[in-house]
């Protein structure tokens, strides 16, 4: 062995190991050796380790920080009892014959003994009791030690009792395991992953989407024991094989309640594997709790969690949270589980508070199975932030602004996700006479289409925001493109925003005189009673001129339904575009059905069309990341039938998706899900036989460019030859999905009505509809 002075890394001079003690050590077992030097090295511990035990029951390894516990190969016990034992037993108690401290546990009794016998090896140094008295050791009884002789009247009657028999001539034997912590816990055990699970429910949220990995045992472990013991409170865990699906499932169900829910996903590969439905849920402002493991810190065995698999080297990356931490309102790491749930609420506070979006923590294996004290946070302090409503100025320059315009419109996208805004936008509608309301792609229906205000859902480009005199935008990412449609010049513009500086956006403004960070709600509200009660705003708008815009308005909704009916007909050979589709789904469906729209270049049509009447029937992914529907119209569903009192019980919910977005969606994963957890959902494939968008961006730049005659296949973006969307799906169901085809106007309702009443009897259902483009 190697004779020189070795440093102490946790003795508070800095000392280093005595030659005496070291040169008395060459003459044992390797072994030994080994065993002795880590002991020697933790001699300087021996007063604070002291200082630190817990005199309660359950307390496994309390006090010491999960990096600074020892290292120490096992002290064989004395009994047969205890040999049997676990080297992790039950937190109550020890069971390697400790008499005079009975509340220390095991691994406490292991940490004392190698501070006691490592002081007994020093000459000339103080050994502690436990029972708080000392003894001075000479330097022929620390020899004796070291050398592994059994001379123990010196030694406290802890260590004495934890040394091996006099036989052996050896404090630890020559073959102990090194990887002491890798054994499972006793099923009483309470980790820091159990306390995660509990922070969840106490937090309210009722289901966790997986996707598990070698980064889980202790969670795995955490969800057997919660499903057994307590199966009342424990949330509900959908197994995805998708990371993309699981989150969109979560994202689904926190847009529809607005109550988050959690994602746990597996390491750097699992939070990659989230990829496009984090920028959804970000974008989206969807609150979901996402939880990864991290690989190991330790790789010698010295913690339970140490690495045990090869992939735990190439997991290992310098900072897992930036994957996503761009697009998460929040991203931290557990370091103990002594504060796991403040951690969970904390994220949870992030998730909910306006912006809402994703938040994401993550945990090592160790972390993740530390064992702690079980405890509870009071929930009503951790509340999300409330945003107030407008100062007095905002309230009566917008009031009052939107009293005297010709042509006042409001631009919205994403405060129908309070289900009461709806109501209150249409209450300030009926205010202002002549006022318009437009959609500009958010993810919730904002204003009814019955109301003759309604301009519908366009994604930033409609002949109104070009001819409106005064604008207020309510809680809008892109009110309008500034290269294809803005306001005019002399126009008022105001902004009412819960992040009106857009702070995850490096470039945004629009030219806006006034902008407030404030609940659009409240603020709708304060406007509609200032226009009834001011005196100057009630006066003009009850003039006559404001009742001639009024009356103009009506007219023009008029036109705008028969224009937009007349664009749906088939045509003569009995094709029929997404328009003419919609309008027989929303005559055969159930008048309370949700919406879970992606049809990227379909969409306005679609809008158009089902024209959406009630508060929360609209869901549209409200970001890029294709994909989003498939697992969010899941969650959806999952969302509606537990409000609505358990499954089968909630709203009839139909997806409309495009066939590359389909594609995106990973139906395999999807209707797996589907059927193995009795989720039915009518999902209608809008086949058009490939990608539309692309073309579309082309000609926006080069509308005479080359491309702008170049076919489909040229350009990279035909579907030929044409996929079976509705027989993946059936396939990945196992069979058990009902699959159908339809390309003609005269089969359609039939096709509809056997899909519909498929559904309804709990069986989901598929249809591959062929549409004509741009109708």
């Amino acid at each position: 062995m190697l004779l020189r002075r070795t440093p102490l890394s946790n003795s508070p001079r800095g000392n280093s190991v005595p030659r005496a003690a070291v040169l008395a050590l060459s003459a044992t077992t390797r072994s030994n050796s080994r065993s002795a030097l880590y002991l020697l090295r933790h001699r300087a511990a021996g007063s604070s380790g002291l200082r630190q035990f817990h005199r309660s029951p359950g307390c496994h390894d309390a006090g010491f920080p999960s990096r600074d516990r020892p290292r120490a190969p096992q002290l064989r016990p004395n009994t047969e009892a205890d040999i049997a034992a676990p080297r992790n037993p039950p937190r109550n108690g020890i069971t390697a014959g400790c008499s005079t401290s009975p509340c220390l546990n095991y691994s406490q009794a292991r940490y004392s003994s190698s501070i006691a016998i490592s002081k007994s090896l020093l000459p000339g140094t103080t050994t502690l009791r436990p029972s708080g008295r000392t003894d001075r050791l000479d330097s022929s009884s620390a020899t004796s030690s070291a050398l592994g002789t059994r001379s123990t009247s010196n030694l406290p009657p802890l260590v004495s009792t934890l040394l091996p028999p006099a036989s052996t001539g050896s404090l630890i034997p020559a073959n102990a395991p090194r990887a002491l912590h890798t054994t499972a816990s006793p099923p009483g055990m309470y980790t820091t992953s159990f306390a995660f699970f509990e922070a969840l429910w106490e937090a309210g949220i009722s289901h966790v989407f997986v996707n598990l990995g070698s980064d889980h045992p202790s969670i795995i472990e955490a969800m057997v024991k919660g499903q057994r013991e307590k199966k009342a409170n424990f949330p509900r865990i959908i197994t995805c094989p998708n990371e993309m699906v699981a989150m969109s499932m979560a994202d689904g169900y926190a847009r529809l309640t607005n109550k988050p829910q959690a994602v746990i996903v597996h390491v750097d590969v699992g939070t990659q594997g989230l990829g496009a439905a984090v920028h959804n849920a970000s974008t989206g402002r969807a609150p979901i709790l996402l939880f990864a493991g991290l690989s190991p810190y330790t790789i010698e065995g010295e913690m339970r969690g140490s690495r045990t698999e090869y992939i735990h080297w190439v997991q290992d990356v310098p900072d897992q949270k930036a994957i996503v931490a761009q697009y998460c309102r929040y991203a931290g790491e557990l370091k103990t589980g002594k504060n796991v749930k403040q951690m969970v609420n904390r994220a949870l506070q992030f998730a909910r508070s306006a912006p809402q979006g994703p938040v994401y923590l993550c945990g090592a294996r160790e972390v993740m199975e530390e064992d702690i004290e079980p405890y509870s946070v009071d929930q009503r302090f951790w509340e999300p932030v409330e945003l107030g409503g407008l100062p007095p100025r905002g309230v009566s320059g917008i009031a009052e602004a939107l009293a005297g315009a010709k042509q006042p419109l409001v631009i919205t996208g994403y405060a129908g996700r309070n289900h009461a805004f709806p109501a209150k936008l249409v209450e300030l509608a009926d205010a202002v006479p002549g006022l318009r309301v437009l959609d500009t792609g958010g993810s919730d229906m904002c204003f009814p289409a019955s109301h003759p205000g309604w301009l519908g859902l366009r994604f930033g480009r409609e002949e109104y925001i070009q001819s409106a005199d005064v604008i207020l935008v309510l809680d809008c990412d892109v009110p309008w493109i500034p290269t294809g449609c803005k306001p005019r010049a002399d126009a008022k513009v105001f902004h009412v925003d819960c992040d009106p500086l857009k702070q995850l956006m490096p470039v945004f403004y629009i030219d806006a005189l006034q902008r407030y960070r404030a609940d659009s709600l409240l603020s709708v509200g304060q406007i509609t009673d200032y226009l009834k009660t001011n005196d100057s705003t009630k006066a003009l708008i009850s003039s006559a001129e404001a009742g001639a815009r009024g009356k103009a308005l009506k007219e023009s909704h008029a036109q705008r339904l028969q224009d937009i009916e007349a664009r749906t007909k088939p045509a003569d050979d009995g094709g029929f575009g997404t328009g003419y589709l919609c309008r027989r789904l929303r005559e055969l469906c159930p008048e309370d059905t949700i919406w879970a729209i992606e049809a990227v270049t379909n969409t306005a049509f679609v809008h158009d069309n089902l024209q959406p009447e009630a508060p929360g029937s609209w869901i549209n992914c409200g970001g890029g990341g294709l994909g989003w529907s498939g697992g969010g119209t899941l969650g959806i569903k999952l969302a509606t039938d537990a409000e609505g009192g358990g499954p089968g019980k909630g709203k009839f919910v139909v997806q409309i998706v495009g066939d590359g977005t389909f594609l995106f969606s990973v139906p395999g994963s999807v209707y797996w899900i589907a059927q193995r957890y009795g989720i039915p959902v009518l999902t209608i494939v809008l086949n058009n036989k490939g990608w539309n968008a692309p073309r579309k961006s082309l000609l926006l730049v080069h509308p005479n460019g080359l491309g702008s005659t170049a076919t489909n296949e040229e350009i990279n973006i035909s579907f030929d030859p044409v996929p079976d969307y509705s027989g993946i799906a059936k396939a990945a169901a196992g069979g058990k999905l009902h699959a159908a085809k339809v390309d003609s106007a005269k089969n359609l309702d039939a096709v509809l009505k056997e899909a519909i009443e498929s559904v309804q009897q709990g069986q989901p259902a598929v249809l591959d509809v062929k549409v004509l483009k741009d109708c």
